[in-house]
């Protein structure tokens, strides 16, 4: 009996010294950052999904467009191929590749709708609007899970490098740092805009 109590008492302590020590917190935070970018993919795929519906509607209206819908079209494809795995969010250089990818596509969108505000019969098209509005909301879903994303991020990196937490990743863990969903090469520079 004495044996058994013994055996019960190492694995309370045990329980206790992992949850003191950061290790349960730690996973659970890494979990988060996992969610997180998992949210941002899903309203990337959102955002590729609606592309075909709006280059199609486009190309009804203004066929001889075909250099502008071609580049979305490139542009799409390329950014959905591009994919990180969980294993990737602690690489700069991955993380890179994909937001270069995504920024390439935002690009040809914007270059998109610059082509549209020169029809305005699509512009009143019912079907366009639509697709239109969807594709701003899913902008916005971007937009939002991008920075709940950082903020999970935020959080597990502080964590990982304070005590006791940093001691426990050093010593038993071993997780990597995440990258942040940086802003596209060049987003600081305003758009130029020219009425021809």
């Amino acid at each position: 009996m004495l044996k058994y109590v013994k055996w019960l008492m190492a694995a309370i302590m045990l329980t206790a010294v992992a949850n003191g020590c950061g290790y349960n917190t730690l996973q659970q935070m890494e979990e988060q950052v996992f969610r997180g970018w998992a949210d941002v993919e899903s309203n990337l795929q959102r955002r590729a999904d609606l592309i075909p519906n709006l280059v199609a509607t486009v190309k009804g209206f203004a066929s001889h467009e075909q250099e502008t819908l071609q580049a979305v079209i490139e542009a799409r494809a390329k950014a959905t191929s591009v994919q990180l795995s969980t294993k990737d969010l602690g690489n700069a250089q991955a993380m890179q590749q994909m937001l270069d990818a995504q920024g390439g596509l935002s690009s040809a969108l914007s270059r998109l709708m610059v082509v549209v505000e020169r029809y305005p019969d699509l512009k009143a098209n019912q079907n366009f609007l639509d697709l239109q509005n969807q594709l701003e909301g899913t902008e916005n879903r971007i937009n939002v899970a991008r920075q709940r994303y950082n903020q999970t991020v935020e959080a597990f990196n502080a964590k990982i490098r304070s005590l006791p937490y940093s001691l426990t990743n050093s010593l038993i863990l071993h997780l990597d740092r995440k990258e942040y969903f940086k802003a596209e090469t060049g987003a600081t520079q305003a758009p130029t805009i020219k009425f021809d």
